[in-house]
């Protein structure tokens, strides 16, 4: 099992296997055909308050990881995210966020190598 993220914005590549969208919102100007996602998965995506709290608190990355994985513990999504990365080979989490180095997506990578 391989998990990698990438900006949903980047054109799809054969090498990203299986695509899942973990942000809450649809991308902005980008289409669905354009996108080239397998699956959208808002519900594992950080709630509307913690997205809002991060956008305006991006220097504090240690605490939006802390309160992201609280708002997961015990998540049906987590848990079917989990499922899909125990039936694919390849899985690519996408996300919007301008920052490769700070998004929920790297947080879920991190948590699902883990388990």
């Amino acid at each position: 099992m391989k998990i990698q993220t990438k900006r949903v914005y980047e054109p799809a590549t054969a090498a990203d296997g299986y695509r899942i969208l973990v942000d809450r919102l649809w991308p902005r100007g980008l289409t669905k055909e354009a996108a080239g996602v397998d699956r959208w998965m808002k519900d594992v995506a950080p709630s509307h308050e913690l997205r809002k709290w991060f956008h305006a608190n991006m220097d504090q990355w240690e605490e939006f990881n802390t309160r992201y994985q609280a708002e997961l513990k015990g998540s049906g999504a987590l848990q079917e995210l989990r499922s899909l990365v125990a039936e694919k080979d390849l899985l690519t989490l996408l996300f919007a966020a301008k920052t490769e180095d700070r998004n929920q997506a790297l947080v879920l990578k991190d948590l699902l190598e883990k388990s």
